[in-house]
């Protein structure tokens, strides 16, 4: 080897020492940062008849792409189950458990024991009073269930608005950077920090929609939704939502009165079984909006019809002429079976009984029709309506099924229905936080470990070292030459 060839070698192994080593601090202080990915220096031997050394070919960007996707499909599982399961979770702490005072069964049960202290002691206004006060807590308690249901809807709808907004930036952004990969390679430069960078963004739509990366050329990446929706492939996808103000009972997507989901201009399903962006965070806000939210609204309608039907009845208060309401009232009128939507954010209690709206709470005692008090010691009535509530009815609506209830057994069937919805989803959500858990451990240990970057380090500090010798030696032979 001449010395020529000796010390070309010797500088191209300090190039590829020092470059490594930028690498290695790179990885070491870049452990914790989201997107980053362990990088190595790919070299090859330079040998030819004149010169030998090494060569550097590039950067290696490590990283499984399976455990990345697999990783991506877990955290969008994530954050459907935990906005899902929230939904839930609220729903049963407004209406309750059975064993909460103040709970929609307790409140039943209230009105039912006022009922029968009333009933003992018929004279006494206290308990007319106490009767009345109870039947409009409970009329109250089906109001704000009913109110937070549709607070939920409102909620649900701004919480789309704002992640088709994330989404549509992200998916620009994606677009952007890899018009900046694809430039890169075509300058020979290295792309690891872009491709850091697009992992970051794809991640963050990987949330909000499940998607699969699919490699295309130069670089360039697509993503497809899991539900089969093109988001980006070369162009990103324009998606479109206009959100409501505030949602009521009666709107629906059906009736035109909530927006749906546009893609390209083309209007796509947002159904929790067939939609095209159906999961993650997006997809768990339309469930809650249009799915979730209504079927709870739906049977707190049919427990709010039931109370009404009940004291309707003729047969429970003489008094009354048909077509009149009864104890429980539609905003003041009687039921109309064709309205029953949003029932339950207008229930009342008669004004005629209500001391808050100047009532008078003897009539609980001698019938809303009568004229005039009667005979004090009459507790028909209010026998008759203690019977209404224990009188097992089959509901008209709200998917009860066929079977017989009363007041009480209809209110802890819909308690059990949301609780047993309720549980079954965190049993879902702790499944799919193991899950990711467990992917992400698996995609950390392909990541940077420090003490392993020490070692290579160190190996890098003693290649270093021993190019600088040679070239201290070869300086130190020419020297020597030019003196002779």
């Amino acid at each position: 080897m001449t010395l020529t060839s000796a010390l070309n070698a010797a500088m191209t192994g300090l190039r590829s020492a020092s470059r490594s080593s930028e690498l290695i601090s790179s990885n070491i202080s870049n452990a914790a940062t989201p997107g980053y990915a362990r990088r190595t220096l790919e070299t090859t031997s330079n040998a030819s008849a004149f010169l030998s050394g090494v060569r550097i070919e590039g950067v290696v960007r490590h990283g499984d792409a399976q455990v990345l996707a697999d990783r991506r499909l877990a955290s969008a599982e994530f954050g459907y189950r935990s906005d899902t399961t929230r939904f839930l979770t609220s729903i049963e702490d407004a209406i309750g458990t059975p064993d909460q005072p103040g709970s929609l069964s307790a409140r039943l049960a209230d009105f039912d024991n006022s009922l029968i202290l009333a009933s003992s002691r018929p004279d006494a206004a206290e308990r007319l009073d106490s009767s009345a006060l109870a039947a409009r807590d409970l009329a109250n308690t089906i109001n704000r269930a009913s109110d937070d249901v549709q607070g939920a809807r409102s909620q649900a709808d701004r919480n789309i608005a704002a992640q088709i907004d994330r989404l549509n930036d992200a998916l620009a952004a994606v677009k952007e950077v890899n018009s900046q990969i694809t430039a890169t390679i075509s300058q020979r430069g290295d792309t690891a920090a872009l491709q850091d960078q697009r992992q970051v963004l794809i991640d963050e739509i990987s949330e909000i929609v499940p998607v699969r990366v699919v490699p295309r050329d130069h670089g360039a990446v697509a993503l497809f939704s899991t539900g089969g929706a093109i988001l980006l492939d070369g162009t990103p996808a324009s998606i479109e939502f206009e959100p409501a103000n505030v949602v009521t009972p009666y709107m629906s997507v059906e009736d035109g009165t909530l927006s749906g989901l546009t893609v390209n201009g083309f209007a796509v399903s947002t159904s929790s079984e067939t939609g095209r962006l159906r999961g993650g965070t997006l997809g768990a806000q339309f469930e809650i909006r249009d799915e979730l939210a209504p079927e709870a609204q739906t049977q707190l309608d049919a427990l709010a019809r039931d109370l009404i039907e009940r004291f309707e009845d003729p047969g429970v208060d003489p008094t009354l002429a048909a077509g009149q309401p009864g104890l429980f009232t539609d905003q003041g009128a009687a039921l109309d079976p064709l309205a029953e939507e949003g029932l339950a954010s207008r229930l009342s209690l008669n004004a005629l009984v209500d001391p808050a709206q100047t009532g008078e709470t003897w009539r609980i005692r001698d019938g809303l029709g009568a004229a005039a008090p009667g005979d004090v010691g009459n507790a028909q009535i209010i026998n008759a309506l203690s019977d209404a509530l224990s009188d097992a009815r089959t509901p008209a609506t709200g998917g009860f099924g066929t079977g017989v209830f009363t007041a009480l057994d209809l209110t802890s069937a819909f308690a059990s229905r949301l609780g047993t919805d309720r549980l079954r989803s965190d049993q879902q959500l702790s499944f799919a936080s193991a899950q990711l858990n467990e992917l992400t451990q698996l995609e950390l240990a392909d990541g940077v470990d420090t003490d392993v970057e020490l070692q290579r380090l160190m190996m890098v500090e003693q290649a270093y070292a021993a190019n600088a010798r040679v070239i201290q030696t070869v300086d130190e032979m020419i020297d020597t030459l030019l003196g002779i």
